[in-house]
This record gives structure tokens, C-alpha cells and sequence, in this order.
């Protein structure tokens, strides 16, 4: 029968982490799921793990693929879901026996396309429902939640909106604004149900360990950025000044991260996000968006003119 919800978990390398994921999954009190596994390329045991647990448990499905990147095995697993609704969930990290029922459940009471729950590390007894406008602008904040897609529950209908690229790295950035764009009604409560399991193999790892960052890294996200920008100026007109903050936000953070750390190899992502900025300096400064640490990098870092 249809299943009211897929989760899709992709796995790669992850032997001595993966169980756990899957054995949070299966323990929801939530029970009408499909949990799509896409082992992408493992050289190592994940794979059989996941078939292990697959020939116990009727609702597993594993899908073994070339090697490809994260977006390439979301998209597998999206291609293959049958259920009403859409959740994610990484083989790193694990989620409450209650994840999907209250998700579910925030998402029915509120007719709306997406749910979005609070994590370990993103605590706010609290409840909004948004129209795509608000919570975009939430989620450029990231103060209660943030572009991962782990802590979501959306529909299919809104999940086949969208592909994941099949070249980038980090997908997160460059698809999250476009799925939260199409929904009508986008409803939060802020409780934790999901934890991020934070390590030096992390696909992200480098937001929080800064002395990761590389040019490849900063090159992809001021990309993703621009083209972020631009995509939802031309959707929400009214709000495209928040829209460019938020991007000029990121670049003088990272030109803060550049100085302090002493990263090498960023000269020329770092001269570029300085001529951006200073080029639009006062916009920047009296748009009524900045926040005033970044009031103190700006007169610490940027030059009159570059």
C-alpha cells in the first residue's frame, strides 16, 4: 500500500555510523513509512549494513548506486518515493522515536506543504505558521532553524518541484529557498526532534570548524548565493533588499573568518567579496537588516575603495 510518508536517508562510508540512523527511524512511533536508503558507491560495509536491516524489516527499501554526490543520491531516492510526503534524514545523524509523528501532525493541523521542527542544537519552545515570504526570511537568520533539509517534512507534490544538482557539493544552500519559495502555508515548532551529529568527515563540517574552508568551498557557496539572491528578488520584489543583505551578510563573515584565521589560498574570493562590499557599502549599512558585530568588521576590514 501507499505509505503516508518516505524517508529518504542516503549512505556512503558511514559502516560504524549507519545503524544508528536507521535504528532511529524504525523506532517511530509514527509507523506508515517507506525508508528509502540509497548506498552511494560505499567502499566499505554501509551498503550490507542497510541490506541486513532491509531483509528484517518489509518497509526498506536499499538502493545501490555508482558513486555520486549528495544531490545524484537524493535525487535517486526522491525518483523512487511513493509517499505523500517527503522526509530527509542523514546516516550520521539520528532522530527522536517521535520525529516523524509530530512533524506529521504540525503539518496536518496546519494545512501546510512544509513542517519544520527544532534540533539539539536549535532550541525554541515556540510555534509560527508562515506564508513563503516569512519563512524564507527566518530561515536566512538561521537563529531557529536552518538549510539543512534534516528537520523537514514537506509534500511530495512540493518535492517534485525541485532537483538536487548532480555536481555541486553542497545542495543545502542552493535548494532549500527554492522548495520553502513554493509552499502556501509553512508551519514551525521549534522543540527538538532531530540532532546533528557534528564531525571532522561531516559534509558541512567546515561551518563550525572554520579552519576548513577552502577556495573550492567559498567559490561554490558565493555562487549558490548569487544565484540565490537573484532567483528570489525576481519571486518576492518586496523583500529583495533582505534578499541582499543576507548575501553581503555572508561574504563579510567569511572575509572575517579569511583575516582571522589566516586561511591561505582565499586571496581572491576574499578581494572579490571586498569589492562587493564596498561597492555597496551603504546599502549594506543602513538597510536595517545589519547586525552590530558585522557594523564592526565592516570598519575593521573594508577599505574606502578597492
Amino acid at each position: 500500500m501507499k505509505p503516508i510518508i518516505s524517508v529518504i536517508m542516503l549512505t556512503y562510508n558511514r559502516e560504524t555510523l549507519v545503524s544508528r540512523a536507521i535504528e532511529s527511524v524504525l523506532a517511530q512511533t509514527f509507523g506508515d513509512f517507506e525508508f528509502i536508503i540509497v548506498n552511494n558507491g560505499s567502499t566499505d560495509k554501509s551498503g550490507a549494513v542497510a541490506d541486513e536491516y532491509a531483509a528484517k524489516d518489509e518497509r526498506i527499501k536499499v538502493i545501490h548506486r555508482e558513486c555520486g554526490n549528495i544531490g545524484a543520491g537524493r535525487n535517486t531516492g526522491l525518483n523512487a518515493a511513493k509517499g505523500d510526503y517527503i522526509a530527509f534524514i542523514d546516516d550520521d545523524d539520528w532522530c527522536e522515536p517521535d520525529f516523524l509523528e509530530f512533524l506529521y501532525n504540525l503539518a496536518v493541523q496546519n494545512n501546510a506543504e512544509v513542517s519544520i521542527c527544532g534540533a539539539a542544537d536549535k532550541i525554541y519552545e515556540e510555534k509560527r505558521v508562515m506564508t513563503a515570504e516569512e519563512a524564507l526570511i527566518e530561515l536566512m537568520w538561521r537563529k531557529r532553524y536552518n538549510m539543512a533539509f534534516p528537520t523537514k517534512l514537506f509534500t511530495k507534490e512540493l518535492a517534485d518541484k525541485i532537483r538536487f544538482s548532480e555536481s555541486d557539493k553542497y545542495d543545502d544552500i542552493s535548494q532549500m529557498h527554492r522548495l520553502l519559495a513554493f509552499a502556501n502555508r509553512v508551519a514551525y515548532h521549534g522543540l527538538p526532534k532531530y540532532t546533528f551529529y557534528r564531525h571532522e568527515t561531516n559534509n558541512s563540517a567546515w561551518t563550525t570548524a572554520h579552519e576548513l574552508l577552502d577556495s573550492a568551498t567559498l567559490d561554490e557557496y558565493l555562487r549558490a548565493y548569487s544565484t540565490r539572491t537573484e532567483w528570489l528578488s525576481e519571486r518576492f520584489p518586496n523583500s529583495a533588499s533582505a534578499w541582499r543583505y543576507f548575501e553581503w551578510s555572508f561574504m563579510i563573515s567569511m572575509v572575517e573568518k579569511i583575516n582571522r584565521l589566516g586561511l591561505k589560498g582565499c586571496e581572491k574570493q576574499s578581494d572579490l567579496m571586498l569589492r562587493e562590499l564596498v561597492n555597496n557599502k551603504e546599502e549594506f549599512l543602513n538597510g536595517g537588516f545589519i547586525l552590530d558585530f558585522e557594523k564592526e568588521w565592516v570598519g575593521r576590514y573594508l577599505p574606502c575603495e578597492v
